[in-house]
């Protein structure tokens, strides 16, 4: 029987990437359709893609498939073909090629069978994901976008937002999807009858919000095709103004793509304008931040001085030092900075209140 899932250790895996000298092509796709066994459908796929080489995150759900892969380039007709056989649903499914790219997004294959593609917390059985607003092509979004009363409305996390959007584009001051969807509801409660454009990095997110505010009475909702990225690649291919500025984030060894020359943020530490997003490299943190090559030399990539310091002690009082401190899911945020936390959690407890 074969292998179902990886065996080897990761930096070797990751060394073994670095090593190839075949380019790569990094693909994002998704598609909402109903998987009775997820299980079986995970494996099947994992051994198929395997064969191919492909690397990346496939989350696999009864409401569909989510992956973030990337695909050996004298592979990638293969993929295709083998993609679009695993299910009618999937037959010609839009493939996602990122805008900016090494080819070294990710080095080994995980796919794991979740409750949801998208975690939502929408536990109404009334919901029906299929009844989604309408698709916005790149030419399509930038018509409708200059129209007066169109709102716009980033679906990603704050992080993301940060170093990236669309001109006029607002933000839902959330750290998760989850409490995105019903502040999205609440802030535009009295816009219901105008357009309102969604978007997000690759369309899965704003799919789904298309169809959660339709499900809340809203009339005129529409989303972005592909979200960010093939906007980007359709508006450029087709010589059409670029309405997103900046880097777009990706969850991958990337870490963002590049659509504009334009930086609209800064380095945590002194301001300077930058876009680099980091982890920090003091194992005891791994703070998600932006960084420029100033902090980053001065600071060891570390987000402070405090984790410089602590990087360089021994490993035991490391240790002494992170025994009882929360990292939590929370890693990705300067949450307790961030300008807009104060309206968050506001909203929350009002939420509770009611």
């Amino acid at each position: 029987m074969p292998v179902l899932h990886n065996r080897v250790n990761n930096e070797e895996l990751k060394q073994r990437m670095l090593a190839e000298t075949e380019p790569r092509t990094t693909v994002s796709f998704y598609q909402y359709f109903n998987i009775a066994d997820p299980a079986k459908f995970r494996d099947d796929l994992y051994i198929k893609f395997t064969a191919l080489k492909v690397f990346g995150r496939i989350y696999i759900a009864n409401e569909g498939v989510n992956a973030q892969i990337s695909v050996p380039a004298g592979n990638f007709e293969a993929f295709r073909d083998t993609l679009y056989a695993l299910a009618p649903e999937l037959n010609g499914i839009r493939l996602n090629i990122a805008v900016d790219d090494d080819g070294k997004s990710f080095w080994v294959l995980r796919a794991k069978v979740r409750h949801k593609i998208v975690a939502d917390g929408i536990d109404d059985p009334t919901f029906d994901i299929m009844k989604k607003g309408q698709y916005l092509k790149a030419a399509e979004y930038n018509e409708l976008s200059e129209k007066p009363g169109t709102i716009i409305v980033d679906m990603r996390n704050h992080y993301e937002y940060e170093v990236g959007h669309f001109e006029n584009a607002i933000e839902i001051p959330s750290d998760t999807f989850r409490d995105q969807l019903p502040m999205a509801a609440d802030m535009l409660k009295d816009k219901k009858d105008q357009n309102i454009i969604m978007y997000c990095t690759g369309g899965i997110r704003c799919e789904k919000a298309s169809a959660y505010m339709l499900h809340h009475g809203f009339k005129n909702i529409f989303h972005v095709e592909g979200g960010i990225i093939e906007y980007a690649r359709k508006a450029k291919e087709q010589g059409l103004p670029v309405k997103f500025k900046g880097k777009n984030f990706v969850f991958d060894e990337r870490l963002g793509e590049r659509i504009t020359e334009d930086i609209i943020s800064q380095c945590h530490i002194c301001g300077k304008p930058c876009d680099t997003h980091t982890n920090c490299k003091n194992d005891g943190c791994h703070l998600l931040f932006i960084q420029c090559e100033e902090c980053s030399a001065k600071y060891e990539g570390c987000c402070s001085e405090e984790c410089r310091e602590e990087m360089h002690l021994p490993k035991d009082q490391q240790r002494e030092r992170r025994a009882g401190r929360e990292n939590g899911p929370m890693i990705f945020n300067k949450s307790k900075d961030h300008p807009l936390r104060k309206h968050r959690d506001e909203w929350k407890q009002q939420r509770q209140a009611e």
